[in-house]
């Protein structure tokens, strides 16, 4: 009897444990999606105010430096593990980081920023397909129910509300930047689970290295053709805002909730970015919200709830989960 009494004991705990980590992540997750909804806002504040390869290149290089002057003793403790891992965090901090906001600061200029936040939700197919063709990680029948519903969505955002325009491809430039730029933070977030075991302050600031380094031909190119527009004041506050909400936290908080529910859950929860970051544009910028918005968010946030269901379910069945 006390054999099984500890035993129940143990079990209650390990739940406990499991919603604990449930909490933390879903903390994590809020708050960076709500970074990255503002950054979409961001993005279209700076239209006329700070050209949009100058922006990525100084909020990359701003926000290294902010995490060098925190994470410089880190960094010199662990960089044996960082040179021999150098080429891949430079790399993954290239893709994510840079890459992915290149083709968002140049997506705004052709599209609304709502449309920009709501294409985001198709990240979770990207990480889907690139987990099983790859590792042979299959999703739940929930996820991909979830997943669906989520990029029915998408679809809906891209096309205007008219889906067969994209029987036609007729889909706005700025729509298809965004998508390249989906493309490569699924790729970024699948490649994670390769990280080096390093202090998270090592990991970002080999990332941001990263990022920045690959942000500056992007400045160059812009400059050679002329297209540079120094930043005035808006577009100052537009950079310091992207290098410590959604360049510093949010990537840190993104990196600790894959560590602690999975790509494949983790990447679900991008699906929020659309969310804040409508209610942002309509609340900041004034654009309009049209049916087909709300239609559109309330597929994807029923994805969301389907996926993470499914997700919750079958981690709980799996040992150690």
């Amino acid at each position: 009897m006390a054999h099984l009494h500890w035993e129940r004991v143990a079990i209650a705990q390990g739940m406990q444990s499991g919603h604990g980590i449930q909490r933390t992540a879903y903390t994590l997750f809020l708050l960076t999606t709500l970074f990255w909804g503002g950054n979409a806002v961001a993005g279209k504040l700076a239209v006329g105010h700070v050209s949009p390869m100058l922006l990525n290149a100084a909020r990359w290089g701003l926000a290294l430096a902010v995490l060098g002057l925190i994470g410089w003793p880190r960094l010199a403790a662990d960089w044996p593990k960082v040179r021999s891992g150098a080429l891949y965090l430079i790399l993954l901090g290239a893709t994510g980081f840079t890459i992915f906001n290149v083709a968002l600061y140049s997506a705004v200029v052709y599209t609304s920023a709502i449309n920009v936040s709501i294409e985001q939700a198709g990240i979770p197919m990207f990480i889907f397909i690139a987990n099983f063709l790859f590792f042979r990680q299959r999703a739940t029948l929930a996820q991909v129910a979830g997943f669906l519903v989520s990029i029915a969505g998408v679809a809906l955002t891209a096309s205007h509300g008219e889906l067969a325009r994209l029987l036609t491809l007729d889909v706005n430039f700025g729509d298809l930047l965004m998508l390249g730029g989906v493309i490569a933070y699924a790729g970024y977030t699948v490649a994670l689970r390769f990280k080096p075991e390093i202090h998270w302050q090592s990991f970002m600031i080999a990332l941001t290295t990263g990022a920045f380094l690959a942000a500056l031909p992007f400045a160059a190119a812009e400059a050679w053709v002329g297209s540079t527009s120094l930043p005035d004041a808006r577009g100052w506050s537009v950079i310091f805002y992207t290098a410590i909400f959604p360049s510093i936290l949010a990537q840190i908080f993104y990196v600790r909730g894959v560590e602690l529910i999975g790509a494949n859950r983790a990447g679900l929860f991008v699906n929020l970015v659309p969310v804040f970051g409508t209610l942002l544009s309509v609340a900041l910028l004034g654009e309009k919200f049209r049916i087909y918005h709300a239609v559109a968010l309330a597929l994807v946030l029923g994805g969301i709830a389907l996926a993470e269901l499914g997700g919750r379910k079958a981690a709980a069945g799996k040992p150690g989960r």
